[in-house]
């Protein structure tokens, strides 16, 4: 599966399915974003995750099998800032999960779908979704191959309030699955 990171939490895999891709303007210091695929999910209705305009629809089926899993922005039930829904997204055998906006720890229900991940989509960056920690926690639990983090600030690009990548990255080698960790590039 080729994963392309475009910033924030927004992804394409394999040139064809789009996650979460952001409205111009919507995220300090990225790019108008303009790509094209055969089909965008958006794990929330939030400006920086819902720029299904941004994406050029292409003709043809996408081959990717995408399952919903309901959960919340917030560890207040979704009181503070809504729902947010993770994707299972699944092709050839592989298994991608994008956790979107997560704001809690996963339920029982909600782990399960998510574990042995071939690749975990991790917000990382704290304030508006689980922070470096609980990112660490979730990773611990559910037992990714390959843990991708997402939703965080660097030098050139997020929101100022988000941490940066290196606290999780810390963390994860301290907790012995930093060697799991791959930090993607624009």
């Amino acid at each position: 599966m080729k994963i392309e990171y475009l910033g924030h939490s927004c992804f394409r895999l394999d040139n064809e399915l789009v996650v979460d891709p952001y409205k111009d303007g919507s995220v300090p210091g990225l790019k108008p974003l303009r790509i094209s695929g055969k089909r965008v999910i958006c794990s929330h209705e939030h400006a920086d995750h819902s720029g299904r305009e941004c994406v050029e629809i292409l003709p043809g089926e996408c081959s990717f099998n995408v399952k919903e899993v309901p959960s919340f922005h917030d560890d207040h039930g979704g009181t503070l800032r809504g729902p947010n829904t993770i994707f299972v997204i699944l092709k050839d055998g592989e298994k991608l999960v994008h956790l979107g906006d997560l704001g809690h720890f996963p339920n029982g229900e909600q782990m399960t779908a998510i574990s042995d991940a071939d690749y975990l989509l991790v917000p990382v960056g704290g304030y508006y979704t689980i922070d470096a920690k609980m990112a660490g926690k979730i990773c611990e639990a559910c037992r990714p191959k390959c843990i991708i983090p997402m939703h965080y600030r660097t030098a050139e690009y997020g929101y100022p309030e988000l941490a940066g990548v290196e606290e999780f990255v810390g963390l994860a080698d301290k907790a012995g699955i930093g060697e799991k960790v791959q930090v993607m590039k624009l």
